[in-house]
This record gives C-alpha cells, structure tokens and sequence, in this order.
C-alpha cells in the first residue's frame, strides 16, 4: 500500500519536473511598443499573411492585388511593400495598422521589389515590359521607367547606392542603371538564363545566377571600383557551378558566396575575392533558397524537393543537421534574434517556425520544430520587420 502510494505521488511529480525541463523556451518580453511581425505573400490568394513573432500568431490576413510575389520591408519607416505581378501593382502596407494605405501601378509582370539605401526609393523589374520602375516612396508615385534587357527578373541595389544591378532572363544580359540620373550606363552579356543577384557589401561587384548554363557570372562595378583597380563595369569571370544555380545567398562579411544548385542537390561555395568556387556539398533534393546568420557561422537552405531544411555550418565546412518540414520548402526567413527560422512550405500552404536553443544534457539537439502555422494559398515571398510603434499605432 505504502508503495502505491509513493507511485502515486511520484508520477505528477515527475511530470512536472519533465514539463519543466523540455518546455519551450519562453517568449521574451520586449515591452508594449515592440512589434515583430512576418510578412507573406501569398500568391494564389491575393492576400499577405502577418505572423507576429512574438507570439507565433496568425495576426491578419491582408488583401493585396492579384499573385502578390515579392515583399520587402523599409528600414527608415515602418512600410512593407507588395509586388503584385497579376495586377501590376504595388501595394504599400503600414506595419503599425497592417493596413493597404497605397497601391502604385507599374508597367507588366513585376515580380521582385528592392529599396535605396536612404528608404526613399524602389526599384521593380517588369518582366512582361523591359523596363524597370523606380518609385519615390514619399511621394507614393512612379518617378520614371528604365528600359532594360529582355524579361528582366530583378533589379538589385548596390549597398553605396549607386548602381542598380538588372538580371535580363530574356537576352543574357545585365544591366547596370546609374541611381542618379537613371540612366543605364552598360549592358554586359553574360551567361544563359542569369536571374538572382548578390552585391558585395564595398559594391566592388556583383554575382549574377545563370540557371541555364549552370554558372555564376562575376561583375566589376564601376562605382564601387577600388584604389588601383581597372576602371569600367565588366565581366570578370563565368564560375562553373552546379546545375541550374538558383540562388545566392552572401555572407554578410562578404568572403563567401553560397549557390543553390536546385538540379545538383547542392550547394556551390565561392570565394568572392579571387572568384573562385571553393568548395562544394550536398544539402538534399533540390535547394531552392538559402540564408546566412549575422555572424556568418551557419547557412540554412530549404530543400523543395525533399521537405525538408538542411543546417549547414560554414566553419566546419559540413552540414550539422536536417530539419523535415512542409511541402516544398521555399523561402526562408529569419527572426531578428535569429532564434527562430521560419520557412515556406509553398504546396502546404502554411509556415514552419524551427527554434534554435542551446543543447541539454537530456536534450541535445540545437534545432527543433517549434510550430507550423497556416497561411494562404502558393506562399512565396516573406519578410520580418522589427520596431517600436507610436503611443497612436498601439491603440
């Protein structure tokens, strides 16, 4: 009797000791003005889904134009943008309301959407209409329309501003349009099908993504040249990469430069100073996207053809872990403490949020799967925006 008795005290007991110890870490607390909210856009819905990351929370759900693609957040103000390529607009997004304050028209196809430096400019490439529109997001209106390349995909700015650098799908080309007079000062042919963009933060030069012919095509800016240096925008190399190289994600130092090779199951590593693929390794079925942390130790990838996030870490040279997650992972995100990634499953239709924590004797494992939250229809662009709002944008 005296034993059962004693079982029946234990179980609870220890129970709640386990409890204790393999709880998620608790959210911390920022105070009432802080906000962090995930922004995604989801294609086949028309709408832009808000996560707040404080709590891990479908927070709204906001209606856009028709296939919103691309979404980027403003550093000097509290606004997201929308590209929406069905409806060939922009939508402007206040982050304090999560309301549409503005819709900018701009020429066909848009999909991506990139800002100056200073917040007072976009710059979108229209796909359908070879051209790029720069908008003056103070006065919410076009400023002008840059012809460009056949099908241009993206249009990046150079960290010092005065370049923007195009990806032209439909001809092979880049283009380099100066900032301040609008204007394009060259168009350098390149290798087959380039699409994504990486600048190295000097804006010494830019790295172009061509998925047709499976290479990296290494630019020399003009303006971001330094002391000694050959002067003029040029092609400084074509890398071998692996097979239809789809994007590029840059260490923030900018030493290296990771490809997602999405037909070698791979990634490709290049040494940006001596344009050089250093290395290569296997990820999983696919990568499509990648993501380096601030202090430029670990690389995520999302593997859309075997759902799953590898976590490779760039100092040892290897991947560490595999993390399953939705159906065909796409784009990647992460919080502003970088404790928690969050991923697209763009088949599933929701979002997996994998937390990152310090391993335990009982729990040794770094990563694990903290929650998955449902979006909307086809997700394929997100973005985080951290601030603190007004006394007005809390009520």
């Amino acid at each position: 009797m005296r034993k059962l008795l004693i079982i029946i005290v234990l179980i609870p007991l220890l129970g709640a000791v386990g409890w204790w110890y393999f709880r998620e870490q608790a959210f911390p607390n920022y105070g009432p003005a802080y906000r962090e909210y995930a922004y995604v856009t989801n294609g086949k819905s028309n709408t832009v889904s808000v996560i707040d990351l404080r709590t891990f929370e479908l927070a709204k759900t906001i209606a856009v134009g028709m296939n919103p693609t691309g979404v980027t957040a403003n550093k000097e103000k509290n606004e997201i943008y929308v590209v929406n390529t069905g409806s060939n607009n922009v939508s402007v997004i206040d982050a304090e309301k999560n309301a549409v304050v503005a819709t900018i028209g701009v020429h066909g196809k848009p999909y991506f959407i990139d800002l100056s430096v200073d917040g007072r400019r976009a710059y979108v490439a229209n796909s359908g209409s070879a051209n790029v529109s720069v908008i003056d997001l103070e006065k919410r209106a076009v400023l002008g329309n840059v012809r460009v390349g056949s099908g241009p995909g993206l249009a990046r700015v150079a960290p010092d501003g005065a370049t923007v650098v195009v990806s032209n799908r439909g001809d092979n080309t880049v283009s380099l349009i100066d900032a301040k007079s609008l204007r394009v000062r060259a168009t350098l042919p390149v290798c087959q099908q380039p699409e994504d963009i990486a600048i190295l933060p000097d804006s010494s030069k830019a790295f172009v993504a061509c998925s047709g012919s499976a290479q990296v095509a290494s630019i020399g800016l003009e303006s971001g040249k330094k002391s000694g240096d050959l002067t003029g925008d040029r092609v400084l190399a074509l890398l071998d990469v692996g097979r239809t190289p789809v994007s590029l994600a840059l260490k923030p130092d900018g030493g290296e430069l990771i490809v997602c090779d999405f037909d070698s199951d791979s990634i490709s590593i290049i040494e940006t100073a001596n344009d050089e693929v250093g290395s290569s390794a296997l990820v999983g079925q696919h990568p499509t996207r990648g993501v380096v942390t601030r202090d430029n130790s670990r690389l995520y990838t999302s593997n859309f053809g075997s759902n799953s996030v590898a976590i490779y870490d760039i100092d040892l040279g290897r991947r560490i872990a595999t993390i399953a997650v939705g159906s065909h992972p796409d784009g990647l995100a992460l919080s502003q403490d970088e404790n928690y990634l969050l991923v697209l499953d763009t088949q599933a239709g929701d979002v997996t949020v994998i937390q990152k924590r310090t391993p335990r004797k009982l729990e040794p494992t770094e990563y694990s799967l903290l929650t998955m939250i449902p979006v909307g229809v086809q997700p394929n662009g997100i973005v985080v925006k951290a601030f603190m709002v007004s006394a007005a944008g809390r009520k």
